[in-house]
C-alpha cells in the first residue's frame, strides 16, 4: 500500500549544528521508544529468540508488523532480519498458518477471539521459537506489540505463555476536532488533522498515531467534534476522511464520523430532518451508501442529538430511539454503529440535572436497534475531578451502554498538572451497581457480560494535538495509554499501567520506575483535594472551566453556575440529592441507594455530592468539624502537589533530561495553581461558615475579592 510510511522515518535526526543545541528524548515517540537494552547478556537472549523473524503474509497489515518489528528490534537490539519459518526465532501467523501452528503445539487458537492473540514460546523440532499467533492479521499485530512489550519492560520470554482478547469489541478515540483545527477541551496544540492540506498532504504522524492506538488496542478513531459541523458530510470532506481511513486501515482502526442531526437541511436542501420523514431516510441511506462507497469498512456514526442546543430528534417531537434507530437502519446493511450520547440536560424540564439522563434513557429500554450503543459518561454531570458513577449503568439491560471517559484535562488542570487517570478509571469500572446483585461492577455492564449483550464499547475524549509530545505533557500520555489498556481489559489494575508506561516510557531502572509510579497512583486523589474534596463539583471557572470559581452565579440557566452545585450557606454546604432533597439516589440499586441516601453511611469522598450538611457535622474518619476537614483537605491536596514537586526533583539525572525539565517545568506551575485553588475555595466558603482557617494553617495572601477579579479570556479548549 503506498501511503504505508518507512518506520525508519519516525526519528527526528538533528544536523550536527542542531545536536549540540538539542539532545535528548522531547516525548514525540510516546511509549514505543525502543531504546538500546544496555544489559549485554539480556540483550544476547533477546537476540537469540527474537531477532530473526517470520511473517506468514505480505498484505498491508503484515508489511505494517514487519516494519514495526524491524524498526523496534533494531533499536532495543541492534538487529533485526526477516527470513523464512525453519530459520526464525520468531514466527508471527495468522489465519491457516496460525491455526496449523496451534494444533501442532496444542494450543487452544480460538481462546483469541477474533482480535486476540496467543504469544508463546515453544519447542519447534530442535529449537526454541517464540511464535505471535492470532485467528486474524490484526490480531497478530497486537499480539506483536504485546510481545515488543515483553522486551520494553525486559520481562522473560522463557516459558512465555500469554493469551488475550479484547473483553470490549469498540474501542474509540473520540477527537473533539473542528474542521478549523481547534480543538474543543484541547490543550495540546491545534488538531492533527490538517483538514486543508487532506487528501494529498499525509504526515508521518497519522502513522504515528495509528501505530500508537494499535499498540494499545484501540480499534476505531472519531475524527471530528461532536458539536459536528455538517460540512463533513460533503464529498470534499468525504475524500479527506477516506485519505485518513486508507492510512490506518492496516492498523485495525476504523473511522467514525460525529453528525449534526439537522444535516439533512443544513447539507442536503430538505425541509426538515424529522426522522420519520421519509425523505429524511432516504437522504441519510443515500449519504451512507456514499461513505461506503468511499470507505468500505466505515465504522459507524457518532451523534450528539437534543444537548446544548445541538438538534435532534425531539425538535420534532420524536424520541431518541427514533433518532437513533433510523440512522441504524441506514448503516445496518453496512455493518456500522451508531453511538448515541446520553450527556442531555435541558433547564427548561426542571430536573436536577444529574438525573436527566436516566429519567431520559431509562424509558427507552429495548427500544434501540441491535447496531446502536448509547454512550454515557462515567459519571451523571460532566467529567468533574470525581464523581460517582451514572446511575444510567445497570439500569438498561436490553440497551447496551458504552462508556465514555475524558482522557483530554477539561476539569483537571488542562495540560499542565500532573494527574493520571487510571486510578479514577479504575474506580468507575470496578464500582458496584448491584443490577443484579453483589458484584454486578460497571466493567460487567459496559463489556456486555451482565446482561449479555452482543455488542460493547468504551470511548475515551483524546488528549492529543500538535504538540510534540503529542498530549502537552508527557504524564499525560499515560492517560491514554491506560484507556487503551483498559477498554481491552477493564479488569486491570491501574498501577500495572502504570508501571509498564513507564518503563516504556521515561527509565527501566527499578527505583525510578517506584517513585514514578507511586506519584501517578497518589496524583488523582491529590486533584480531587486540590479541586473538589468531599463531593465537591462543577466549582471551575465559566466557560473555560480553568482554576476555581465557586463563585459564578449569574450565566443563563443555573445549571451552569457554580452556586447551583456547592450551595454553600450560613447553614452549610452541599448539594441534597437524598430523598429530602432532590432525591437521585433514588436511580441507583438497592442497597447502594439507602447508602447514599444517609450521610452517616455515604462514602466521604461523595459526602457533599449527595448531602448539604451543616459547617458543623462530625466527619467519621478525622473526627473534625465539616469546615475544618473541608481546609484541611485543600490544604493537604496544596502540600501534596508540592510534595509532588520534590519527588520529581529528586529524579533528576536518572530522566532524559527533556523529558525531566517538560516535567519540572509544568510541576511548577501546577504547585502555583494548586495554592491558587486553595487560597480562593477557603476564602469563598469561609465567607459561609464564618469559621476560622484552623490553627496552624498559614492564611492566604490575597483577598477574596483579588481572586474573583482574575480573569481568562483566552483560555485555550473553549468550545
Amino acid at each position: 500500500m503506498k501511503y504505508i510510511f518507512l518506520i525508519g522515518l519516525l526519528l527526528i535526526t538533528y544536523g550536527a549544528a542542531g545536536a549540540s543545541i538539542i539532545d535528548g528524548e522531547d516525548g514525540y515517540r510516546l511509549w514505543l521508544k525502543y531504546d538500546p537494552i544496555n544489559d549485554d547478556d539480556l540483550r544476547a537472549t533477546y537476540a537469540k529468540q527474537v531477532s530473526s523473524f517470520y511473517l506468514s503474509g505480505d498484505s498491508d497489515t503484515m508489511k505494517v508488523i514487519g516494519e514495526e518489528l524491524a524498526f523496534a528490534l533494531n533499536g532495543m537490539l541492534s538487529q533485526a532480519k526477516q527470513v523464512n519459518a525453519s530459520q526464525a526465532g520468531l514466527i508471527v501467523a495468522a489465519g491457516d498458518k496460525a491455526n496449523a501452528l496451534a494444533a501442532r503445539h496444542k494450543l487452544d487458537l480460538k481462546a483469541a477471539g477474533d482480535e486476540g492473540y496467543l504469544v508463546y514460546q515453544v519447542q519447534h523440532g530442535n529449537a526454541e521459537k517464540v511464535m505471535v499467533l492470532a485467528n486474524t492479521e490484526v490480531g497478530a499485530l497486537y499480539g506483536t506489540y504485546r510481545l515488543l512489550r515483553q522486551l520494553q519492560t525486559r520481562q522473560p520470554l522463557a516459558d512465555m505463555a500469554i493469551v488475550s482478547q479484547p473483553d470490549i469489541q469498540l474501542r474509540v478515540l473520540n477527537h473533539w476536532d473542528n474542521l478549523d483545527r481547534h480543538v474543543e477541551r484541547g490543550y495540546a496544540g491545534e488538531s492533527i488533522w490538517d483538514w486543508h492540506k487532506l487528501p494529498d498532504y499525509r504526515y508521518q504522524r497519522y502513522v504515528d498515531y495509528a501505530r500508537a492506538n494499535a499498540s494499545i488496542g484501540i480499534n476505531g478513531t472519531v475524527l471530528n467534534n461532536v458539536n459536528a459541523d455538517p460540512l463533513i458530510l460533503t464529498d470534499h470532506y468525504l475524500e479527506k476522511v477516506k485519505a485518513l481511513a486508507d492510512m490506518f486501515r492496516p492498523y485495525g482502526i476504523k473511522v467514525y464520523l460525529s453528525v449534526k442531526f439537522s444535516s439533512p437541511q443544513l447539507v442536503g436542501g430538505l425541509d426538515t430532518s424529522d426522522p420519520l420523514d421519509e425523505d429524511v431516510q432516504q437522504w441519510w441511506q443515500a449519504k451512507v451508501d456514499d461513505i461506503y462507497e468511499h470507505i468500505p469498512d466505515f465504522g459507524g456514526f457518532l451523534v450528539k442529538a437534543n444537548s446544548e442546543g445541538q438538534p435532534g430528534p425531539g425538535d420534532f417531537g420524536r424520541t431518541h430511539a427514533e433518532g437513533a434507530n433510523m440512522l441504524a437502519s441506514a448503516l445496518a446493511p453496512h455493518g456500522g454503529t451508531v453511538m448515541w450520547r446520553a450527556f442531555v440536560y435541558a433547564n427548561e424540564k426542571n430536573e436536577e440535572r444529574s438525573k436527566q439522563a436516566y429519567s431520559e434513557f431509562k424509558p427507552l429500554d429495548g427500544k434501540f436497534d441491535d447496531n446502536v450503543l448509547v454512550q454515557v459518561k462515567n459519571g451523571p454531570i460532566d467529567f468533574q475531578p470525581r464523581e460517582p458513577f451514572s446511575p444510567l449503568f445497570g439500569a438498561t439491560p436490553e440497551t447496551p451502554l458504552m462508556m465514555e471517559f475524558q482522557i483530554t484535562m477539561e476539569y483537571l488542570g488542562f495540560s499542565t498538572h500532573f494527574v493520571y487517570l487510571g486510578p479514577m478509571y479504575e474506580e468507575v469500572l470496578s464500582a458496584d451497581t448491584y443490577a443484579r446483585g453483589e458484584g454486578s461492577t460497571v466493567a460487567k455492564v459496559i463489556d456486555g457480560s451482565l446482561f449479555d449483550n452482543n455488542t460493547s464499547g468504551m470511548a475515551g475524549v483524546a488528549n492529543i494535538g500538535t504538540d510534540r509530545n503529542w498530549t502537552g505533557h508527557i504524564i499525560l500520555q499515560s492517560n491514554w495509554y491506560v484507556f487503551g489498556r483498559m477498554a481491552w481489559n477493564p479488569q486491570i489494575s491501574a498501577e500495572q499501567v502504570a508501571d509498564e508506561w513507564v518503563r516504556m516510557t521515561l527509565s527501566n531502572d527499578n527505583e525510578v520506575v517506584a517513585t514514578v509510579t507511586e506519584m501517578m497512583m497518589k496524583s488523582h486523589e491529590i486533584t480531587v483535594n486540590t479541586m473538589t474534596p468531599l463531593g465537591l463539583h462543577h466549582i471551575m471557572g465559566a466557560g473555560h472551566h480553568y482554576g476555581p470559581a465557586p463563585w459564578v452565579d449569574s450565566l443563563g440557566r443555573a445549571d451552569w453556575n457554580s452556586v447551583y452545585y456547592h450551595r454553600a450557606d450560613d447553614e452549610g454546604i452541599g448539594f441534597d440529592r437524598s430523598p429530602s432533597g432532590v432525591n437521585a439516589v433514588e436511580q441507583y440499586f438497592s442497597p447502594l441507594k439507602e447508602q447514599l441516601a444517609d450521610p452517616a453511611t455515604t462514602p466521604e469522598k461523595y459526602l457533599l455530592w449527595f448531602h448539604h450538611l451543616p459547617w458543623d457535622y462530625q466527619i467519621k474518619s478525622s473526627g473534625r468539624t465539616l469546615w475544618d476537614e473541608l481546609v484541611h483537605r485543600y490544604y493537604k491536596g496544596a502540600n501534596d502537589v508540592k510534595a509532588l514537586e520534590q519527588q520529581w526533583d529528586s529524579l533528576k539525572g536518572e530522566i532524559d533530561p527533556l523529558q525531566f525539565h517538560q516535567v519540572q517545568m509544568a510541576m511548577d506551575i501546577h504547585v502555583k495553581e494548586a495554592l491558587w485553588w486553595r487560597n480562593a475555595c477557603v476564602l469563598y466558603f469561609q465567607q459561609f461558615s464564618d469559621m476560622p482557617i484552623p490553627d496552624g494553617l498559614p492564611k492566604p495572601e490575597k483577598s477574596l475579592k483579588q481572586y474573583q477579579k482574575m480573569s481568562f479570556p483566552h483560555a485555550p479548549g473553549q468550545g
